[in-house]
């Protein structure tokens, strides 16, 4: 999960559609706006291009029936995610800028196969805890179904992190010319973008190590 800038103003055809008995929050352009909003990403695991996408409430429309039709209440979320969450509340609203994400969560997989995803509050609050707790439901699995589900995401993720060393460590092999090393850094940063999937994870990588920290520390900025 990282920070989205959701764009404004709202789709004109929410405010028609909240006013018939059964209206469409699907309706116009909002899931081509949400799907660039969010990079095409599930804006929960962080899954690139998901083959099964919900329109999703941030604030559940059963307990929040006033919000079905606000368009800053709608994001783009995969299946997966969207049924886990179901009706919790009480989490961090990724549209919401004004704290960085990966600044209250850590986010931790080892590249080795199966390896578990791991999601840590560094700070004790509801909305952070309950989030954290979301997230490894996310990745890890809640039911034997959703274990399958989420090992396949995992998977994803761990040939994203894989990938992502084999960048750094290249980076910093003995021997590169200037153009390597700007080659490898335009792709480091391609990889640490709003747009690449599993971004936070990678932005881990880099905050948890010194000498990652002193080279890139633009770059998650």
């Amino acid at each position: 999960m990282i920070n989205i800038k959701k764009s404004q103003p709202a789709p004109l055809c929410l405010s028609d559609e909240k006013e018939k008995a059964n209206g469409d929050y699907k309706c116009g352009h909002v899931l081509k706006r949400l799907k660039d909003d969010f990079h095409n990403k599930c804006y929960i695991c962080e899954e690139r291009e998901p083959s099964s996408i919900n329109t999703e409430h941030f604030k559940p429309q059963k307990k929040y029936p006033k919000l079905i039709f606000d368009w800053n209440n709608l994001f783009f979320a995969c299946t997966h995610c969207n049924s886990i969450k179901g009706v919790k509340d009480n989490l961090i609203d990724c549209t919401d800028n004004s704290e960085i994400i990966t600044d209250l969560l850590k986010f931790e997989i080892k590249p080795f196969p199966r390896e578990k995803a791991k999601v840590t509050p560094l700070i004790s609050r509801l909305d952070i805890n309950s989030t954290a707790q979301l997230l490894n439901e996310v990745y890890n699995g809640t039911t034997e179904l959703k274990n399958i589900e989420g090992l396949n995401i995992r998977n994803k993720l761990i040939r994203e992190i894989v990938e992502f060393g084999r960048l750094l460590q290249e980076y910093y092999d003995f021997g590169l010319t200037k153009e390597d090393k700007e080659y490898l850094q335009k792709k480091i940063k391609q990889k640490l973008s709003k747009e690449a999937p599993f971004t936070a994870f990678k932005i881990w990588i880099i905050k948890d190590n010194e000498e990652l920290l002193k080279e890139f520390k633009e770059l998650i900025n």
